[in-house]
């Protein structure tokens, strides 16, 4: 029974000009940042800037750099000539923090000022980056050894997704994820879900288990009484096929809940 849940020879370097940085296409809109004129040999020039932070970085490390500064490296590849540091700012201001940034919308960033397609998809490229150092983690092993890996996966994949979605992460005999698969998104406080679609999916996979997870926008990982009732239709389905429901995990924004742990399934 179906239940509705209404719920990329020799590498380049990292900071090189790219091909298309030497100058805007003709008829192209380029990429606009207010910035004020510097004299180059000022030592507070973009180009000192992207230095002592490139530096700090490779020398020190990521704990060097704050959220702000990592996010003005990420924008000196799309804005070469241009300080980031306003940009940075408007985009800290706008969303919140580095990781709502890097995960935000095409169709959010747009909207704000001084950003264009590069700067759109640098942002894209580093989310999509994170997410898959975050799946290599986990996939082909077994999850339930290690999972906390698993929940920082799920974490980095969902934590800041500005609507609701829903996963289910299918498992072999030995636990070892097959593969994650978006099953359904939806809005920021609802999702469809369909329990006959999970376990049709799991039988084309092979699949012996399965995890549920999906997040909460709002940040609260309460779980609903439709999401309890939901997790309690798919669980029936799933142990008439002989397949183990281990966990409904729903993410928040800084913490998550196992209706396990709940004793919720």
């Amino acid at each position: 029974m179906d239940l509705t849940h209404a719920f990329a020879e020799a590498p380049l370097p990292l900071f090189a000009l790219a091909p298309d940085d030497v100058g805007p296409v003709q008829g192209q809109e380029p990429d606009r940042a207010q910035a004020p004129n510097r004299d180059k040999s000022s030592p507070s020039c973009p180009a000192d800037h992207r230095f002592r932070l490139r530096n700090r970085l490779l020398q020190c490390g990521a704990a060097a750099v704050s959220d702000d500064e990592l996010l003005e490296l990420i924008l000196f590849r799309a804005m070469p000539r241009l300080d980031p540091q306003p940009l940075a700012q408007r985009l800290l201001d706008m969303f919140g923090d580095f990781n709502r940034v890097i995960s935000a919308s095409t169709a959010r960033l747009g909207q704000v000022p001084g950003v264009g397609p590069a700067v759109i998809t640098e942002l894209k490229i580093v989310e999509a980056s994170a997410q898959r150092l975050a799946r290599a983690r986990v996939l082909n092993r077994p999850v339930m050894s290690g999972w906390q890996a698993l929940l920082d996966y799920c974490h980095t994949t969902m934590a800041h997704a500005e609507t609701e979605q829903f996963h289910v992460l299918f498992l072999d005999r030995k636990n070892c994820l097959i593969t994650d698969e978006k099953q359904a998104q939806g809005t920021v406080d609802h999702v469809p879900v369909y329990p006959r679609e999970i376990m049709r999916r799991a039988l084309e996979l092979n699949a012996s288990a399965i995890i549920l997870v999906h997040n909460h926008p709002s940040g609260d990982p309460t779980p609903s009484e439709a999401d309890i009732a939901m997790t309690h239709q798919i669980a029936r389905a799933a142990d008439s096929l002989s397949i183990t429901l281990h966990d409904h995990i729903v993410i928040g924004k800084s913490c998550e809940i196992s209706f396990r742990s709940e004793g919720l399934i």
